[in-house]
């Protein structure tokens, strides 16, 4: 049917939930941190996700998405170093902003992944080189600057308000 291993279903499983903690970590709180518990378990679960990624190899050795995985498992530590050492607005900067990034690195094998699948049959995209699977990948990221750009105003305006109290 969609050409899925058991473990790749579970893998997928793992990012759906992922990106539903995300997304409501998003609207709730205006910002991924694992000081939230949908924050929290956002960024556990995308670590699953990209730890399980690294054992899939529908396409070979190891390739792109591979890398994408090692990427988003770094950004997750470097956020996480941020998030502890708190306090200066950098850090916040970098805590706030990677795990956003995280969330639009969820964007590009979902969507390559379910493209390439679905309709069954007679699938959206006919590969990742597709003109626009990377269209859409590309208004994905101009929406991830957006609302990077938006929470950078929020955590300067936060530490402008704080300075001055």
């Amino acid at each position: 049917m969609l050409d899925l291993s058991q473990f790749g279903m579970f893998h997928t499983a793992i990012a759906l939930v992922a990106v539903c903690f995300g997304i409501r970590a998003l609207l709730r709180h205006g910002e991924i941190g694992t000081r939230t518990r949908s924050g929290a378990l956002y960024v556990w679960l995308t670590a699953a996700t990209a730890f399980t990624g690294l054992f899939i190899f529908r396409h070979g050795g190891f390739g792109v998405p591979h890398v994408l995985a090692v990427v988003t498992l770094v950004v997750l530590a470097i956020a996480a170093v941020a998030e502890r050492s708190a306090g200066s607005l950098f850090a916040r900067h970098v805590t706030v902003l990677g795990n956003s990034l995280t969330l639009f690195f969820h964007l590009i094998p979902g969507l390559t992944e379910t493209g390439t699948r679905i309709p069954i049959g007679n699938p959206a995209f006919t590969g990742p080189e597709d003109p626009v699977l990377k269209a859409i990948v590309g208004i994905g990221f101009l929406v991830y600057l957006a609302g990077a750009t938006v929470q950078a105003m929020r955590i300067r305006r936060g530490f402008r308000t704080a300075a001055a109290a």
